[in-house]
C-alpha cells in the first residue's frame, strides 16, 4: 500500500465561537486527484488555508513524506513543494504570459555581470514557460507574450495552471478551478487535470460541480461540519450518495469508506 504524500490529522481551527474546522482529517496518495466536496460552510476552504499557510490551525498534525510540518505563510509551503491555484486566480493582467508564470521568481542572468545588473534571462525564462505551456497541453495560447488579460477565462486558467506545475514538486491544489468558466473552458481545465495525474502530480480539487468531481477524481472526501463526512470513489457511491452524505441524510459506516483506496 502506497504512503500518503500528506496527511491531515485531527485539525482544529475557530474563528471566535465559530468552529470551522472541528478535527478534519485528510490523506493525499501518489498521482490520485483527491476531489474535496461539501456544502458552504463545511470547512473545505480552511482546510487548505491551513493546509498552505494560509491560516494557522489551532491543533492538530500536517504530515508531508512522514514529517510532520508547520506552516506560518504561503511561502513556505511553497518551498516545501505545494503550490495553490485560487479561485481569483491572483494574476496580473497587464503583463504577459511569461511574466505571470515566473512572478515573483523572475529567473536573473547568470555569471558577475547578471548578479551586478540584476537583469532578468527574459529569453530564458520565454523558453521554459513555452515548455511549461506545451508540455501541459494548453493549445490554445499560440502566443506567450501577448497580455493575460486578452486571455479567456480558461486560457488564465491554463496560465495559473502552467505557473504551479512549474514549481511544485509534491502537491497542487485547484480551489473551484471551474467555477466562472463556460462548458468548452471547463472541458479544458479538466484535461489539465487528467494531465497532471499522468505525469503523477498528486492534486487536491475543491469544486462544487459533482459532474466534473466524478469525472476527475479518484477519491472523493465529503466536508460537513468542519469534519471529514466519509470517502467514497465514482466506482462505490453515485452522486446522489454524496449530497445524502453533504446533507446528513446519509452517513457511512467506516466499513464503508474507501479511506486507504487509490484506484
Amino acid at each position: 500500500m502506497a504512503k500518503p504524500v500528506l496527511e491531515v490529522k485531527n485539525l482544529i481551527k475557530t474563528y471566535g465561537r465559530v468552529i470551522a474546522l472541528d478535527g478534519a482529517d485528510l490523506e493525499l496518495y501518489p498521482g490520485e486527484v483527491l476531489a474535496i466536496v461539501g456544502d458552504n460552510g463545511a470547512g473545505k476552504s480552511t482546510l487548505i488555508k491551513c493546509i498552505t499557510g494560509a491560516e494557522k490551525a489551532d491543533s492538530g498534525k500536517i504530515i508531508i513524506d512522514g514529517a510532520e510540518v508547520s506552516f506560518n505563510k504561503v511561502q513556505e509551503s511553497r518551498l516545501a513543494g505545494i503550490e495553490t491555484v485560487y479561485q481569483s486566480l491572483a494574476v496580473a493582467p497587464s503583463l504577459d504570459v511569461t511574466a505571470n508564470i515566473f512572478l515573483g521568481r523572475e529567473i536573473r542572468r547568470g555569471g558577475l555581470f547578471g548578479q551586478l545588473s540584476r537583469m532578468m534571462d527574459s529569453s530564458l525564462m520565454k523558453k521554459d514557460a513555452q515548455k511549461y505551456i506545451s508540455s501541459l497541453g494548453i493549445e490554445t495560447i499560440q502566443n506567450i507574450n501577448q497580455a493575460v488579460e486578452t486571455l479567456s477565462g480558461g486560457q488564465r486558467q491554463a496560465v495559473a495552471v502552467a505557473r504551479a506545475v512549474a514549481f511544485s514538486q509534491k502537491i497542487i491544489i485547484l480551489d473551484e478551478p471551474t467555477a466562472s468558466l463556460g462548458v468548452r473552458e471547463s472541458s479544458q481545465v479538466l484535461n489539465l487535470i487528467k494531465n497532471l495525474q499522468s505525469r503523477g502530480l498528486p492534486v487536491i480539487i475543491i469544486s462544487h460541480n459533482m459532474p466534473q468531481v466524478f469525472e476527475v477524481a479518484n477519491r472523493i472526501q465529503i466536508q460537513r461540519l468542519g469534519k471529514r463526512a466519509g470517502i467514497v470513489t465514482p466506482k462505490t457511491h453515485d452522486m446522489k450518495d454524496v449530497v445524502a452524505v453533504m446533507t446528513g441524510a446519509l452517513k457511512l459506516e467506516l466499513k464503508d469508506q474507501t479511506l486507504n483506496s487509490v484506484t
